[in-house]
Protein backbone atom coordinates (compact mmCIF):
# COMPACT_ATOMS: atom_id res chain seq x y z
CA UNK A 1 0.00 0.00 0.00
CA UNK A 2 1.49 3.82 -0.84
CA UNK A 3 1.37 5.60 2.15
CA UNK A 4 0.46 8.77 2.61
CA UNK A 5 3.59 10.50 4.07
CA UNK A 6 5.65 10.27 0.70
CA UNK A 7 8.34 12.31 2.65
CA UNK A 8 8.51 11.08 6.15
CA UNK A 9 11.52 9.23 5.20
CA UNK A 10 13.62 12.70 5.07
CA UNK A 11 13.75 15.10 7.45
CA UNK A 12 11.18 17.41 7.14
CA UNK A 13 11.66 21.47 7.01
CA UNK A 14 9.77 22.77 9.86
CA UNK A 15 11.76 26.16 9.40
CA UNK A 16 11.03 28.81 12.58
CA UNK A 17 10.77 32.41 10.99
CA UNK A 18 12.53 34.99 12.07
CA UNK A 19 11.33 37.52 14.78
CA UNK A 20 10.00 40.04 12.61
CA UNK A 21 8.00 38.27 10.65
CA UNK A 22 6.49 36.41 13.75
CA UNK A 23 5.67 39.49 15.36
CA UNK A 24 4.12 41.17 11.65
CA UNK A 25 1.58 38.26 11.81
CA UNK A 26 0.65 39.13 15.09
CA UNK A 27 0.40 42.48 14.23
CA UNK A 28 -1.90 41.29 11.46
CA UNK A 29 -3.94 38.60 13.55
CA UNK A 30 -4.22 41.62 16.25
CA UNK A 31 -6.05 44.62 13.73
CA UNK A 32 -8.35 41.57 11.50
CA UNK A 33 -9.83 40.66 15.36
CA UNK A 34 -9.66 43.28 17.03
CA UNK A 35 -7.56 41.88 20.47
CA UNK A 36 -6.49 45.28 21.52
CA UNK A 37 -2.97 44.08 22.00
CA UNK A 38 -1.12 47.60 22.58
CA UNK A 39 1.23 49.30 20.38
CA UNK A 40 3.46 49.42 23.54
CA UNK A 41 3.42 45.70 23.90
CA UNK A 42 5.13 44.94 20.37
CA UNK A 43 7.47 48.09 21.72
CA UNK A 44 8.47 46.28 24.66
CA UNK A 45 9.34 42.68 23.24
CA UNK A 46 12.06 41.64 24.12
CA UNK A 47 15.49 40.69 22.39
CA UNK A 48 14.60 36.93 20.77
CA UNK A 49 16.86 34.40 23.28
CA UNK A 50 19.08 32.60 21.13
CA UNK A 51 19.51 28.70 21.07
CA UNK A 52 22.80 27.67 22.58
CA UNK A 53 24.71 24.48 21.63
CA UNK A 54 22.75 22.25 24.19
CA UNK A 55 19.71 23.00 22.38
CA UNK A 56 20.81 22.64 19.19
CA UNK A 57 21.96 19.67 19.97
CA UNK A 58 18.68 18.45 21.57
CA UNK A 59 16.78 18.92 18.40
CA UNK A 60 15.89 22.67 19.12
CA UNK A 61 15.18 24.53 15.80
CA UNK A 62 14.15 27.54 16.65
CA UNK A 63 12.21 30.23 18.66
CA UNK A 64 8.39 30.87 18.61
CA UNK A 65 6.49 33.83 19.49
CA UNK A 66 3.41 33.11 21.49
CA UNK A 67 0.87 35.48 23.40
CA UNK A 68 -1.28 35.12 26.54
CA UNK A 69 -4.93 36.04 26.59
CA UNK A 70 -7.07 36.36 29.56
CA UNK A 71 -6.35 35.40 33.44
CA UNK A 72 -6.37 32.29 35.10
CA UNK A 73 -6.76 34.16 38.55
CA UNK A 74 -3.44 33.16 39.84
CA UNK A 75 -1.27 36.06 38.03
CA UNK A 76 -1.06 34.28 34.83
CA UNK A 77 -2.76 33.83 31.49
CA UNK A 78 -5.71 31.59 30.87
CA UNK A 79 -4.11 28.90 28.49
CA UNK A 80 -7.35 27.68 27.11
CA UNK A 81 -8.45 31.19 25.96
CA UNK A 82 -5.19 31.84 24.54
CA UNK A 83 -5.51 29.00 22.29
CA UNK A 84 -9.38 29.44 21.33
CA UNK A 85 -8.48 33.04 20.35
CA UNK A 86 -6.30 30.98 17.57
CA UNK A 87 -8.47 28.92 16.78
CA UNK A 88 -11.25 31.76 16.05
CA UNK A 89 -8.74 33.67 14.10
CA UNK A 90 -8.34 30.41 11.75
CA UNK A 91 -12.19 29.62 11.34
CA UNK A 92 -12.31 33.73 10.06
CA UNK A 93 -9.31 34.43 8.11
CA UNK A 94 -7.16 31.75 7.06
CA UNK A 95 -7.90 30.24 4.10
CA UNK A 96 -8.50 26.93 4.54
CA UNK A 97 -11.75 25.14 6.09
CA UNK A 98 -12.16 24.42 9.16
CA UNK A 99 -12.94 21.43 11.61
CA UNK A 100 -13.41 21.04 14.68
CA UNK A 101 -14.54 17.88 17.08
CA UNK A 102 -17.43 18.21 18.83
CA UNK A 103 -15.98 16.65 22.19
CA UNK A 104 -13.85 20.09 21.98
CA UNK A 105 -15.48 22.93 24.38
CA UNK A 106 -13.08 26.09 24.83
CA UNK A 107 -15.61 27.12 27.08
CA UNK A 108 -16.01 24.64 29.65
CA UNK A 109 -12.60 23.74 32.05
CA UNK A 110 -14.57 20.57 32.80
CA UNK A 111 -13.96 19.70 28.79
CA UNK A 112 -10.16 21.47 28.11
CA UNK A 113 -7.53 22.44 30.42
CA UNK A 114 -3.86 22.99 29.96
CA UNK A 115 -2.77 19.91 31.69
CA UNK A 116 -2.03 19.77 35.61
CA UNK A 117 1.91 19.61 35.82
CA UNK A 118 2.31 22.01 33.05
CA UNK A 119 4.05 25.19 33.46
CA UNK A 120 1.22 28.56 33.87
CA UNK A 121 2.14 30.34 30.48
CA UNK A 122 2.38 34.15 30.95
CA UNK A 123 0.03 36.74 30.44
CA UNK A 124 1.00 38.89 27.13
CA UNK A 125 3.63 38.04 24.89
CA UNK A 126 6.58 35.64 25.53
CA UNK A 127 9.17 33.41 24.06
CA UNK A 128 9.84 29.79 23.79
CA UNK A 129 12.77 27.32 21.70
CA UNK A 130 10.56 24.88 19.53
CA UNK A 131 11.49 21.40 18.53
CA UNK A 132 9.26 19.36 16.02
CA UNK A 133 7.53 16.65 17.00
CA UNK A 134 9.81 14.13 14.52
CA UNK A 135 11.56 12.48 17.40
CA UNK A 136 8.35 11.60 19.65
CA UNK A 137 5.73 10.04 16.36
CA UNK A 138 6.10 6.82 17.69
CA UNK A 139 5.33 7.86 20.95
CA UNK A 140 2.41 8.16 22.68
CA UNK A 141 1.39 11.38 24.40
CA UNK A 142 1.51 9.49 28.17
CA UNK A 143 5.18 8.32 27.47
CA UNK A 144 6.07 11.44 26.02
CA UNK A 145 4.75 13.45 29.10
CA UNK A 146 6.54 11.01 31.54
CA UNK A 147 10.24 11.67 29.71
CA UNK A 148 9.75 15.75 29.83
CA UNK A 149 12.60 17.05 32.01
CA UNK A 150 13.65 20.49 32.91
CA UNK A 151 12.51 23.38 31.43
CA UNK A 152 11.06 21.25 28.25
CA UNK A 153 7.15 20.26 28.44
CA UNK A 154 4.54 20.00 25.62
CA UNK A 155 2.76 22.57 23.30
CA UNK A 156 -0.75 24.30 24.96
CA UNK A 157 -2.03 27.43 22.68
CA UNK A 158 1.66 27.69 21.62
CA UNK A 159 0.61 24.69 19.10
CA UNK A 160 -2.81 26.87 18.00
CA UNK A 161 -0.86 29.91 17.68
CA UNK A 162 1.92 28.59 15.30
CA UNK A 163 -0.42 26.82 13.14
CA UNK A 164 -3.06 29.44 13.15
CA UNK A 165 -0.87 32.89 13.41
CA UNK A 166 2.73 32.90 13.24
CA UNK A 167 3.80 29.83 11.15
CA UNK A 168 0.83 28.70 8.85
CA UNK A 169 2.45 27.49 6.15
CA UNK A 170 3.06 24.31 9.00
CA UNK A 171 -0.62 23.36 7.51
CA UNK A 172 0.41 24.04 3.97
CA UNK A 173 3.06 21.54 4.75
CA UNK A 174 0.80 19.33 6.26
CA UNK A 175 -1.71 19.50 3.68
CA UNK A 176 0.95 18.43 1.20
CA UNK A 177 2.15 15.12 3.37
CA UNK A 178 5.26 17.67 3.74
CA UNK A 179 5.63 18.02 7.47
CA UNK A 180 4.07 15.74 10.13
CA UNK A 181 0.34 16.62 12.21
CA UNK A 182 0.64 17.62 15.42
CA UNK A 183 -0.58 16.54 19.07
CA UNK A 184 -0.13 19.14 21.50
CA UNK A 185 0.85 17.08 24.99
CA UNK A 186 -0.14 20.59 27.13
CA UNK A 187 -3.90 20.41 26.60
CA UNK A 188 -6.05 17.28 28.07
CA UNK A 189 -9.07 16.88 26.78
CA UNK A 190 -12.03 14.87 28.89
CA UNK A 191 -14.65 14.26 25.70
CA UNK A 192 -17.24 13.46 27.69
CA UNK A 193 -16.67 16.60 30.07
CA UNK A 194 -17.13 14.66 33.22
CA UNK A 195 -12.98 15.51 34.40
CA UNK A 196 -12.54 12.31 32.30
CA UNK A 197 -9.28 14.09 30.99
CA UNK A 198 -7.76 10.88 28.80
CA UNK A 199 -7.10 12.68 25.02
CA UNK A 200 -5.05 15.22 24.00
CA UNK A 201 -5.66 18.12 21.76
CA UNK A 202 -4.85 17.70 17.96
CA UNK A 203 -4.02 19.64 14.98
CA UNK A 204 -4.10 18.80 11.10
CA UNK A 205 -4.41 20.46 7.77
CA UNK A 206 -5.82 17.27 4.92
CA UNK A 207 -7.74 17.84 1.87
CA UNK A 208 -8.16 21.88 2.28
CA UNK A 209 -9.28 21.14 5.78
CA UNK A 210 -7.83 22.71 8.98
CA UNK A 211 -8.56 20.42 11.71
CA UNK A 212 -8.87 20.57 15.65
CA UNK A 213 -9.00 16.98 16.95
CA UNK A 214 -8.49 14.49 20.01
CA UNK A 215 -6.58 11.64 20.70
CA UNK A 216 -6.48 9.20 23.39
CA UNK A 217 -2.90 9.99 25.21
CA UNK A 218 -2.63 6.16 25.37
CA UNK A 219 -2.08 5.43 21.79
CA UNK A 220 0.04 5.81 19.20
CA UNK A 221 -1.29 8.26 16.07
CA UNK A 222 0.87 7.33 12.56
CA UNK A 223 1.32 10.90 11.42
CA UNK A 224 1.24 12.73 14.38
CA UNK A 225 4.24 13.92 15.80
CA UNK A 226 4.56 15.68 19.44
CA UNK A 227 6.37 18.89 19.41
CA UNK A 228 8.32 20.31 22.74
CA UNK A 229 8.62 23.65 24.19
CA UNK A 230 11.40 24.91 25.99
CA UNK A 231 10.93 27.82 28.35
Amino acid sequence: MKSIWPSIFKKPDYTILAPDAQIKAWQKANRKMKWGISWEAFEALERLPELCDTDRSDGFSGVILSYGFGDDGCGHSDAVLSGRMAWEYAQKYRRFKSWQCEYIDFAKTSHLRIRPSAPARPKGFYYAKYRDGERSRHQTVAQFRKRLKGRDTGCGPEGIQLLTITHPHFARMMNRREVLFMAFADYDVAPYGFNDFFDALQMFCSNDTLGLGIGNIDHNYPGFGIPTLRF
